[in-house]
């Protein structure tokens, strides 16, 4: 409790010493630089949502710890760096050893360089009218097709990054998939992280669409090639139209000494399903926003979740479920590690609208502190005013069971051993419902070559 009051005190501190007038004087700069660049390339529309999308952030603000969404995350380490903006650059092309690590995977792979995109590889036939590509080359060639969906999410929140992403805007992914279509292969989106001997800043901004009776499962991937001091502004869209099934996997990635902030909007349609599946293994600070709208009845939404923290990261998980619509389901299932004096966050909440009787929601956050420097906050929350339906929510937090580690040691496995075979135990059972056969067994190895006893693990597994 002591430690715990400990960290609040200095991040009051940190707020308090580090006026944040000095960023935002840093970011209008950008703006007036980016302004100047991108002002003769695109049309009316668009740049006076940037500068509306601008004007928002600067009256937001950067938050700090006085704010309740924010209470356990100080931003000050991150605001401290001059970051620059990441350029495009127009010799860089798709190279092989980028993509050897996913050649396993079957998918159509969009791959974007320091937030731009430099290629596309199909993986074999796809559905016709299926659309995957990078919005900077849209805006460019087919500016209608991308205009209704680019500025919703940070006029609907009081979302500053997302603020800041729509002013900057510079690339993504856009995907449509057609209505009645199924998408069998995965569509990958990699977010590649290059050190350009500076720090930088981007902000990729991803549409995916999937209309009425269509199917596609998108994996999102934040991965850095170096070690170098970086951040990442991601905004993710999601519409499910009706009857659409989509499976969203966000794995991230990132060096150890990066930033990722990254918000994820949901809106669902009638009887429309949707899983999303938050993967955050990198950085030195991050933080993921979900915000689930099941607009239409019967609408299901799964929100699933893994994080694993060790030395001094900080990952931060918000979620919010919004059930408007009647005959919603919705399942949430959130499980983390946390080891030296890593922190965690987990803040979900459910809210159930008068109109959406015979809802069925549950949530769980499930944490596993493997040192006594390790701490979590965690809180799962309710907001029900219907007044017939089946809501729970639940979270623990715990250390290894001292009798299963000590029946481990008695069949003849190490101290360290036991410890990492029951710590993948607790992980298993939330990384085995990835259904993506490749990408669990990706994550999972990952996760497994980075315990000092991991390869010995994997023959007794």
């Amino acid at each position: 409790m002591d430690r715990r009051r400990d960290h609040r005190l200095a991040a009051l501190m940190n707020d308090a010493m580090f006026g944040r007038s000095e960023e935002k004087t840093l970011y209008r700069a950008h703006f007036a630089e980016w302004n100047e660049i991108v002002r003769q390339q695109e049309p009316a529309w668009l740049r006076a949502r940037r500068e509306a999308a601008f004007a928002r952030f600067e009256a937001l603000g950067f938050p700090t710890t006085r704010q309740e969404e924010w209470r356990f995350t100080n931003l000050a380490p991150m605001l401290r760096v001059p970051f620059q903006l990441a350029v495009a650059r127009s010799e860089r092309s798709l190279l092989e050893e980028w993509l050897a690590p996913y050649r396993e995977w079957m998918a159509h792979h969009l791959v974007f360089v320091n937030g731009h995109f430099v290629g596309e590889i199909p993986a074999g036939d796809h559905p016709p009218r299926l659309l995957a590509r990078g919005i900077r080359a849209l805006l460019r060639e087919e500016p209608d097709l991308v205009k209704p969906y680019l500025a919703s999410l940070e006029e609907r929140t009081t979302n500053a990054f997302a603020a800041l992403n729509a002013a900057f805007l510079t690339d993504g992914a856009f995907v449509r998939i057609p209505r009645g279509a199924i998408v069998e292969t995965p569509i990958h989106l990699l977010f590649l992280a290059l050190d350009e001997g500076a720090p930088i800043v981007t902000h990729p901004r991803n549409v995916i669409l999937a209309e009425e009776n269509s199917q596609a499962t998108i994996i999102e991937s934040y991965v850095s090639l170096g070690d170098g001091q970086y951040f990442t502004n991601a905004v993710t869209e999601i519409w499910a139209g009706e009857n659409a099934i989509v499976q969203h996997y966000k794995v991230q990635r990132e060096s150890s000494a990066a930033f990722h902030i990254a918000s994820v909007g949901i809106t669902e349609e009638r009887t429309a399903t949707v899983l999303d599946f938050s993967i955050a293994l990198g950085g030195a600070l991050a933080r993921t926003d979900i915000v689930a709208l099941l607009k239409g009845e019967g609408a299901e939404c799964t929100l699933n979740g893994f994080y694993w923290a060790r030395g001094q990261q900080l990952v931060d998980h918000h979620t919010v479920i919004e059930h408007v619509a009647p005959h919603g389901t919705s399942r949430e299932f959130y499980k983390g590690i946390l080891d030296d004096e890593a922190r965690g966050v987990f803040d979900g909440t459910i809210v159930v609208r008068p109109g959406a009787q015979k809802t069925d929601a549950r949530q769980v956050n499930k944490n596993l502190l493997l040192s006594t420097e390790a701490l979590v906050n965690t809180n799962p929350r309710l907001q029900i005013l219907a007044d017939d339906v089946k809501c729970s929510h639940g979270a623990t937090t715990g250390h290894l069971d001292e009798d299963a580690l000590f029946y481990c040691r008695s069949r003849g496995l190490d101290a360290e051993t036991a410890r990492e075979m029951l710590t993948y135990a607790f992980a298993s059972d939330i990384l085995n419902t990835i259904a993506f056969g490749p990408l669990r067994r990706s994550v999972g190895e990952w996760v497994l070559t980075e315990w000092p006893e991991g390869e010995k693990l994997k023959e007794l597994l």
